[in-house]
């Protein structure tokens, strides 16, 4: 100890303390002579040997480091006594007074570091934090001197406490590194003292080793080579080498600050030299045991791995690359892989390892994470088993090991790699589908592909290479960007998934992403990224997210990085492919969110369109042959936004303007020598006044821009807001004038003042400046010049909706892009929406009549009013604009009638009716996402999502279904319209006729607000052509009336109030479609609640008296109901019993009108239905569906349907068992060859879903309405067991029975439900089949494989195999 230790009496003089150090000093001889009169030995030096150079790296604050304190030392003396010096009076005087000086100087300097050293034994901080900073600096002075004295003080006292010694090393690494150069003489001394006590175990145990193995570091500074000899023959003992080794070898492979230029490679490949070596003791049990024991070893912290460690796995990589056996390889690192995978570092040190083994053994170790991947706790940390003790959480991030290990791989592979890339990119993308989601595996999986995307980048050879998995890769990103919290931003992923997709599309010629994106998935790829980032919160709402975060990271400059990201995203785009279209495709994302009315949003947003155009205007990356347009909007958009109240985002727009302007000048002057080179230069010819007329097949171009009207091109930016905007304008073509016209339009429509006031200024000034231009502009796009004023208008007034709408109308057919931004911006507020629809109601109303009587008679042809088919053409565009959803669903009660009347209108004028052409969408200046049903994702109701034992190879057969659900394609897009005329072309005069555009209108009113059970009744009954003719219209109409009724829509009784109006109308048509409807109306009950039945009796008497025979006789129907007749209740169930018996009647013709009559019967009972029949009609009606007569099938079929809707909401269960038993034959009977057996099949079938209440009705009508194949047979099937498990043995024996039909395709159908059965329910179907069922299976099948359908042969096939594993199974 070294409290009980004396320091002797070097204290006390100087020259007894020198005359020690002499024996030991190893520069003692060498200064002997020059200090032969000196008792101290230290002879004068030169003032430049006491002045070092700073130290490469801080001395550490040996106060703050956690060592013991020893309690012998509390009480010493904290501020010792002063040392003094004693000097021979004939040694002073035989020196001269100069050297005198500095003698007294240098030896009174060495006994205050002697005190000082001393003194380091202290126990208080404060004091011990002095001492450390007085020797730190006299080491920057006189770095000799101090290392002399701390050689001297060690050697004097050899017994000092460990704590002492501890705090000598770090001074004395702090002094070594502070000289410019280190003596032989000391380096031998220093390093022996160094290796002596590294290994040395003391109380304060790692700690004063690595101490001792700074010291040894701190002379790598000045001889590397000398240590690295000493390291290397320590390591080849056959000993596994000690920790401290290690720790040493770690910081000189991590540490780049200890070599000089070029030196670290050296060192590398010296170690490369040591693995090579070192092979040999991978053999030996113990060194490899102590190897993995030391890899294993738990550390101080989880979050910081120590130098040893981390080297340890280094070294371990470089001695299996050496290695040459490759079972030696594999199982080094199958043993490495069965360690625990809990801690981060553990995972990347083994990741590391494997890729450094990988270097030279890329096959065995792709083998060995294969087998790996499929190994039991692999598989149970993929399906998220429940982890039931401590020892299993070492398994729950082994996927984010071998995520890392492709990653180390890819970048330690290199060249080698590239064959490997699209291998390594599935299973990066298995691993990330299927592994436990966490930020754990997060983490691993992006810094997995950054290695692998950034080993790509760097190889020269990638580009001859196509990787198939990259847009699998870009999907998982999308989904990883999608699942990171909108409201926080505590990580780097969204910078390094942007980073990663920008790096997949590099700069060409060296484009390493083939094959290159489409243009859908780039769109995908934007709208993600952008969103994820120009929406997040302000940045003050970030940073208190982070209030609790023991290390909160910096918000603002992980932002800044996150920013920078996306802005290499869009300029890696538009590099890869310099078009305009590519910056029109860019900008065209970046548009909502300048609109945005978030203040933060819309100041990112333009950040990043003035960096873009910042980037193309200094790089000038444009193809000058590109024409560059379609730049009118991006004017327009920033033009407002120059105005916004926030600051920022008025300087970042004005400044967007000035490099888009710079780009516009440098386009045209890169572009016109080309022109001039291309073609002679030739006048314009001149026009009436003397201006000159543009040829319209250059419209696209900027007429030449005169020299006084060219600003330079800094002078730009010294402009205001105002007149940049002008200056821009000077260099747009019509065409893109048009574009700003139009936005500013759109601005006018906004809901924030500031924007309406710019918008306002910028259509004045453009106005004003390019009035000339626009008069021609105005004739092509719109009609007439009182158009243009009322656009203006129409959005800066909301108080004249009728004449603006009428001033529409004229102008809408065809409908354009820019008409219908007109019409969507009057729906912008609720008030208006509903005021608008109300107009175009009127006008729908005002139809040109026919001469003569009114009533009856027919209709002689006559010429449609223009504006009423107008305004039926904008009431089916207009559902599908979001601004007027709700005034559609609150107007449909209206909108139904106003529409069945038009649909009788249109067939009244007998005009021709050309098939409904397909129309291109629109391309609103604001994209939307206009209502459309979302049809719900099928879950996978029998099959599990399991782990194949080969990536490609599943085990059971393979069923022929498309991994998404039907979807419905009638359902409304965007409203469509003509593509606009082209100059020098005429626009295509084909338009829909009024008949089909008014039907389809009325098919999107159901399916646009919610009715989308109604429409369903009509599509699977082909009702819709009942609304062909003027004969079948009644029946359409009161089809559509009675599904409202049976679906018991919510509309009835609005529509009941609307309708009893039209019963006094003027039109005979809105008469007979009210009386229509009314007539079915009265079967709901919920026709009471708005008509009493004594009300409902006078409107139908009054209607006796109509002028219309047809709607006199439709009211006598009425009359007849049950409603106003009770008593008929008893008598039409007593004709049921005979009408059943006419069912077995041999005449066809006669059986179907009598199934007609019973279905017509249970439909006059209504809500009387006739319940304790209900069994025979079931009974006798099913054993009708395998009827050889096509015209029975349907009937039977038709009227077991209408008994089903008639006993809906009835709890009957022998109703129920009968319809659970219908479910297969009506299934099998979607294929029959009958058409309307097909047709009533499929209608049937959804009632009795609807009477089962099974889930996904809407999806199951839309298969059963459009899909094909054998993607909707398996979903059929699916929905039908899963609602039927407890009939499954019932559903099986009828589908086994249908395999004897005579018509292939129900024998076909039958088959492919067995196959199905079999796939998922293969040991149900083996108790339940005898040898002659498994035997006919086998031949069907066998027939099966000659079917002319590919699908179906390949299932047959797979089938056939499957169904043989089946039969050899025991039972």
């Amino acid at each position: 100890m070294d409290g009980q230790h004396s320091e002797k009496s070097q204290s006390d003089t100087t020259a007894d303390r020198t005359s020690s150090a002499m024996s030991q000093n190893p520069r003692a001889a060498q200064r002997q002579a020059g200090t032969r009169g000196n008792p101290e030995g230290d002879a004068p030096c030169p003032a430049s040997h006491r002045i070092s150079s700073p130290i490469s790296r801080s001395m550490k604050d040996l106060s703050c480091m956690k060592v013991p304190q020893d309690p012998a030392h509390r009480d010493k003396q904290a501020h010792p006594t002063t040392i003094l010096l004693c000097k021979s009076r004939s040694s002073q005087a035989a020196l001269m007074p100069k050297e005198h000086k500095m003698f007294m100087e240098e030896a009174y300097n060495a006994a205050i570091c002697f005190k000082m050293l001393r003194d380091l034994n202290g126990s208080d901080p404060l004091h011990l934090k002095y001492i450390i900073k007085k020797i730190k600096g006299m080491a920057y002075r006189a770095p000799n001197l101090v290392l002399e004295t701390i050689h001297d003080y060690l050697v004097d006292n050899p017994e000092i406490s460990s704590r002492h010694k501890f705090r000598l090393f770090h001074v004395l690494e702090a002094v070594i590194e502070a000289s410019n150069s280190l003596e032989e003489a000391w380096q031998k001394s220093f390093m022996q003292l160094a290796l002596e006590n590294m290994t040395k175990s003391t109380e304060l145990e790692e700690v004063y080793q690595d101490a001792a193995s700074d010291v040894l570091l701190a002379i790598c500074r000045h001889s590397w080579r000398v240590v690295a000899q000493h390291l290397e023959t320590e390591v080849l003992t056959g000993v596994f080498p000690h920790r401290s080794l290690l720790y040493v070898m770690g910081i000189l492979t991590s540490n780049e600050a200890i070599f000089n230029e070029g030196e670290k490679a050296c060192w590398e490949e010296q170690l490369a030299q040591l693995a090579v070596k070192s092979v040999q003791f991978l053999n030996t049990d113990m060194w490899s045991k102590e190897l993995l024991s030391a890899l294993t070893k738990p550390d101080r912290t989880h979050q910081e791995q120590p130098p040893e460690k981390a080297f340890l796995f280094i070294y371990y990589g470089l001695i299996l690359q050496a290695e040459d056996n490759s079972t030696t390889v594999r199982t080094h690192l199958r043993t490495l892989l069965d360690t625990s995978h809990q801690w981060p570092k553990q995972r990347e040190g083994i990741a590391l390892t494997i890729g450094l083994a990988a270097a030279r053994h890329l096959d065995h170790v792709w083998a060995v994470l294969e087998q790996f991947g499929r190994s039991t706790p692999i598989k149970w940390s993929l399906h998220s088993f429940c982890l039931k003790n401590a020892e299993d959480l070492q398994w729950k991030w082994a996927s984010s090991t071998i995520l890392l290990s492709y990653g180390q791989m890819a970048v330690r592979a290199k060249a080698h790699i590239l064959p490997w890339v699209d291998n390594i990119l599935s299973r990066m993308v298995f691993y990330f589908h299927y592994s436990s989601w966490d930020e754990t595996l997060k983490q691993s999986f992006l810094s997995a592909v950054l290695m692998l995307v950034g080993a790509v980048s760097r190889n020269e050879g990638a580009h001859s290479y196509e990787f198939s998995q990259v847009s699998e890769l870009l999907d998982c990103l999308m989904v990883l960007m999608e699942k990171e919290p909108r409201d926080t931003l505590c990580t780097p992923t969204r910078q390094q998934t942007i980073h990663i997709i920008s790096n997949l599309c590099p700069l060409p010629p060296n484009s390493k992403l083939r094959p290159p994106l489409d243009l859908e998935k780039k769109s995908q790829l934007l709208s993600t990224c952008l969103h994820s980032v120009l929406a997040l919160p302000l940045l003050d709402v970030l940073e208190k997210h982070t209030c609790l975060f023991l290390e909160p990271p910096n918000i603002q400059t992980l932002y800044n990085k996150t920013s920078s990201a996306l802005d290499q995203l869009l300029q890696s785009f538009i590099m890869q492919s310099p078009t305009t279209d590519e910056l029109h495709l860019l900008l065209s994302h970046l548009y909502p969110w300048l609109a945005s009315e978030k203040a933060q949003e819309r100041q990112r947003a333009v950040d990043r369109s003035t960096a873009l155009l910042r980037f193309l205007s200094h790089s000038h990356s444009l193809d000058p042959k590109e024409d560059f347009r379609r730049i009118g909007q991006l004017v327009g958009m920033l033009g407002i936004l120059c105005q916004d109240p926030d600051r920022a985002i008025q300087q970042s727009s004005v400044e967007g303007l000035g490099h888009l302007y710079q780009l516009l000048i440098s386009q045209t002057a890169r572009a016109a020598p080309m022109v001039n080179a291309q073609a002679p230069k030739q006048l314009s010819p001149a026009s009436v006044d003397g201006a000159p007329v543009w040829s319209s097949g250059d419209q696209k171009t900027a007429p030449p821009t005169p020299p006084e009207m060219t600003f330079p091109k800094d002078r730009i930016f010294q402009l205001d807001s105002s007149q940049v905007i002008k200056e821009v304008m000077k260099h747009l073509t019509k065409a893109e004038l048009t574009d700003l016209i139009w936005t500013a339009i759109e601005g006018l429509g906004s809901a924030s003042p500031f924007r309406v006031q710019a918008a306002a200024d910028m259509l004045l000034t453009t106005i004003r400046e390019h009035g000339a231009k626009l008069e021609t502009l105005c004739s092509v796009c719109i009609p007439q010049a009182k158009e243009k004023a009322l656009h203006a208008i129409t959005l800066l007034a909301q108080n004249h909706t009728p004449e603006l709408v009428a001033t529409f109308l004229d102008f809408s057919v065809p409908l354009d892009s820019h008409a219908f931004c007109l019409w969507r911006a009057l729906g912008a507020e609720q008030p208006v929406s509903r005021q608008v629809l109300a107009v175009l109601l009127a006008w729908l109303q005002e139809r040109a009549l026919p001469p003569g009587p009114r009533d009856s008679g027919p209709q002689p042809k006559d010429k449609p009013c223009p504006r009423s088919l107008a305004a039926m053409n904008m009431l089916h565009e207009l559902q599908f604009a979001r601004e007027f959803k709700k005034a559609v669903q609150e107007a449909f009660p209206q909108l139904l009638l106003a529409l069945l009347a038009q649909l009788h209108y249109t067939l009244e004028l007998h005009l021709p009716q050309e098939p409904h052409l397909p129309q291109e969408p629109l391309l609103p200046r604001e994209p939307h996402l206009p209502w459309e049903p979302h049809l719900p994702q099928e879950p996978h109701l029998l099959q599990e999502p399991h782990l194949p034992q080969e990536p490609h190879l599943p085990q059971e057969p393979h069923l022929p279904q498309e991994p998404h659900l039907p979807r419905e394609p009638y359902l409304p897009q965007e409203p469509r319209s003509a593509p606009e005329p082209q100059p020098g072309h005429e626009a295509p005069e084909a338009m829909p006729s009024p008949h089909s555009t008014s039907l389809e209108a009325l098919k999107s009113l159901l399916s646009t607000t919610g009715h989308w059970q109604d429409f369903a009744h009509l599509e699977l009954q082909g009702g819709w052509k009942l609304f062909s003719t003027i004969d079948t219209y009644p029946q359409g109409v009161s089809l559509l009336a009675r599904a409202m009724v049976q679906n018991h829509c919510k509309q009835i009784k609005a529509v009941t109030s609307q309708l009893l109006p039209n019963l006094q109308s003027k039109e005979a048509r809105e008469r007979k479609v009210a009386i229509l409807i009314l007539t079915e109306f009265l079967y709901s009950p919920t026709l009471l609640e708005v008509l009493p039945r004594q009300a409902a009796l006078i409107v139908l008497a009054r209607s006796l008296r109509d002028p219309s025979p047809e709607v006199r006789v439709l009211s006598l129907q009425g009359l007849g109901n049950i409603l106003f007749h009770p008593e008929k209740e008893s008598l039409l169930r007593r004709q049921l019993p005979p009408f059943l018996d006419g069912f077995f009647q041999n005449n066809e013709q006669v059986v179907v009108q009598v199934m007609g009559t019973v279905s017509d019967v249970l439909h006059r009972l209504g809500t009387h239905s006739a319940a304790a029949q209900s069994l025979g009609v079931a009974i006798n009606a099913r054993s009708f569906f395998d009827d050889e007569r096509d015209g029975i099938r349907a009937a039977a079929m038709a009227l077991f349907g209408d008994l089903v809707a008639a006993m809906a909401g009835k709890e009957l269960s022998s109703l129920r068992t009968q319809v659970h038993q219908s479910m297969v034959p009506l299934f099998l009977h979607l294929k029959d060859h009958c058409p309307g057996v097909v047709t009533q099949a499929k209608f049937t079938l959804y009632r009795c879903a609807v009477l089962l209440r099974w889930r996904l009705r809407h999806t199951l009508f839309c298969t059963l309405a459009w899909e094909r194949g054998l993607s909707a047979r398996h979903f059929l099937w699916t929905c039908l067991m899963t609602h039927s498990q407890e009939e499954f043995g019932i559903h099986l024996a009828q589908a086994l029975s249908y395999l004897h039909s005579r018509h292939r395709h129900i024998k076909t159908w039958a088959a492919l439900f067995i196959g199905y059965t079999i796939c998922y329910h293969p040991q149900a179907v083996s108790q339940m089949v005898s040898s002659v069922d498994t035997n006919l299976l086998f031949s069907t099948f066998e027939d099966l494989k000659k079917d002319p359908e590919p699908s179906i042969r390949v299932f047959a096939t797979r089938q056939l195999c499957f169904l043989q594993k089946v039969a050899a199974r025991p039972q």
